[in-house]
């Protein structure tokens, strides 16, 4: 982008409309122009993919209202919205198998029921993770498709957290739940869980 040249996200998005592509990936919705020109191509028929900046998925929704975008338009245009975070992987060779504390079960947001039925892993270090205890990245994701349900809360400009309890309600895991999921098969560990993803406030 050269803004100076008036080469900024809005004027290129305009330029790649008029060629009529199916797809367009915007980089980035930072600005309420970006935004709207987005929007209009979704309304129109274009499968827009971009990011945006929020601590979570239903967030994404009040972000785009507060930059301007009309609940109406907004209800109409989002398909679905993805949350995601990077945790490190245990190293498996140098892994040992833990057992949680009732204080650590309280603050993960873990039912003592569930943890029984878990393996918990810590790493060691070793020379395989250059003595870190980690090895390796896993993804933890929290998607949110725009049920009607939904659309008809941002409609009624409701509040993230109204927005998120109907997701959960339909079956949306969250960041913590998805990263708890990957702690319990023992892909990653408790302090990465508790590092990348926020507590569940309902």
């Amino acid at each position: 982008m050269h803004e100076d040249i008036g080469l900024t996200f809005a004027a290129a998005l305009k330029a790649f409309l008029r060629q009529d592509p199916n797809i367009i990936m915007v980089g980035e919705i930072r600005d309420l122009d970006t935004a709207s020109i987005a929007v209009k191509a979704a309304l129109t028929g274009h499968l827009v993919l971009s990011t945006l900046h929020t601590n979570d998925a239903p967030s994404a929704i009040g972000r785009m209202v507060d930059m301007g975008i009309e609940p109406f338009l907004v209800a109409s245009s989002v398909n679905l919205v993805l949350a995601q975070r990077l945790v490190r992987k245990v190293c498996v060779a140098c892994r040992k198998q833990i057992k949680l504390s009732e204080e650590t079960m309280r603050e993960l947001q873990m039912d003592p029921k569930d943890a029984t039925k878990a393996t918990f892993f810590e790493g060691q270090g070793c020379v395989e993770c250059n003595s870190t205890g980690y090895r390796g990245r896993a993804g933890v994701y929290e998607v949110m498709p725009m049920t009607s349900k939904l659309r008809e809360l941002v409609l009624e400009r409701s509040s993230a957290g109204e927005i998120k309890k109907l997701a959960i309600q339909e079956g949306m895991l969250t960041l913590r739940r998805d990263a708890l999921e990957k702690l319990k098969r023992g892909v990653t560990s408790t302090e990465e869980v508790l590092k990348e993803t926020a507590a569940d406030k309902l």
